[in-house]
């Protein structure tokens, strides 16, 4: 759950971010909102991670952690006092920028909104563009000799590659977000699709094709995937 809060006890919540695609624990796809919980449990967790942070003294942009059950129980897991790689999706959905709310608060300055002019809209999807193996997820360090990022409505790349840049084998393997919004899920994972075909980044491998299979997943499409569905149902990409 994204939080932002200010010096002065303004604390309000942005928004939720489901990622449960996840391999060995670490992220690979980010979607908000989640389509697994209800608005009554969205509601609910929000104001949870509100009276977390008042509680504390946060101050500035973070994220409340929670796992929910199949019950639709929420657990606090832990809370990271910063921006996050996913942020994005929120900003896609709420209109929010939350990087310059980061600073802005940093600076001394209030949040000039309340709760209830927090307005969630259609659905944003984000896809980590590794440069690994999509089979093995082995990592893939090299030099890009060709590049083309998508645009067009609804698509938004974070990213710092270009054509002859090399990535190096000593740092995270992220090269590239591909994020895209929709009115709906349905539609959001139909702009997805064309997204990532339309992405080319030649001379090393990434996780491309990984998002692919993941968009025409049926638990995926149904909504209702969990932490193991990468190990459990794609055992084979392992090394």
């Amino acid at each position: 759950m994204q939080i932002l809060a200010d010096e002065y006890g303004n604390v309000v919540y942005i928004g939720d971010r489901e990622c449960s695609i996840q391999r060995r624990h670490q992220k690979l796809l980010e979607e908000s909102p989640s389509p697994f919980i209800t608005d009554e449990v969205r509601k609910k967790m929000g104001e949870a991670a509100v009276r977390f942070a008042e509680h504390v003294g946060f101050t500035g942009a973070g994220t409340v952690e929670f796992i929910v059950d199949s019950d639709m129980n929420f657990y606090f897991i832990e809370m990271n006092g910063r921006i996050q790689v996913e942020h994005p999706v929120s900003e896609m959905t709420s209109g929010i920028d939350l990087v310059a709310w980061q600073m802005l608060i940093a600076d001394g300055q209030k949040i000039d909104f309340k709760q209830e002019d927090v307005k969630n809209r259609g659905h944003a999807i984000e896809f980590r563009i590794n440069a690994e193996d999509s089979e093995t997820f082995t990592p893939n360090p090299g030099t890009i000799k060709e590049l083309y990022l998508p645009g067009g409505f609804g698509v938004r790349i974070d990213t710092h590659i270009y054509k002859g840049y090399t990535v190096p084998p000593y740092y995270d393997s992220l090269i590239a977000k591909l994020i895209v919004y929709g009115k709906t899920r349905e539609e959001a994972i139909i702009r997805g699709k064309r997204a990532l075909t339309e992405l080319i980044v030649e001379g090393i491998k990434t996780t491309k094709d990984f998002h692919l299979k993941i968009l025409d997943d049926p638990d995926f499409l149904s909504g209702e995937y969990t932490t193991s569905l990468v190990d459990r149902k794609y055992s084979g990409l392992k090394e």
